[in-house]
């Protein structure tokens, strides 16, 4: 029973997260820390999984390896936003530059 209330509130945490992720657009900041708060709670949902299967945990560091440089990547991509634009805001980009 404790298994099941866990992976309800897991799965409550990756639908709020993807509810924000599809809601607030208008900063890049706000998405990618929505995108952060879904990988943790995959995160912690994988690691639930694997405590209770009794398996190793080496795949989690894998998995939280790829977290790490996921966030890195996207900060780099906020920096050299907000130093060519000057904001984080989607609306400032132009897509179609001629």
């Amino acid at each position: 029973m404790l298994k099941l209330y866990w992976l309800m509130m897991v799965s409550i945490l990756v639908l709020a997260g993807l509810y924000v992720f599809s809601s607030r657009r208008k900063h890049l900041l706000m998405t990618l820390l929505s995108l952060e708060f879904i990988s943790l709670s995959l995160y912690l949902l994988l690691y639930l999984y694997l405590l209770s299967k009794s398996s190793e945990f080496f795949f989690l560091m894998v998995f939280l390896t790829f977290i790490v440089c996921e966030g890195a990547l996207g900060l780099s991509i906020l920096v050299s936003m907000i130093r060519t634009h000057g904001n984080d805001y989607f609306q400032t980009f132009n897509v179609v530059k001629c």
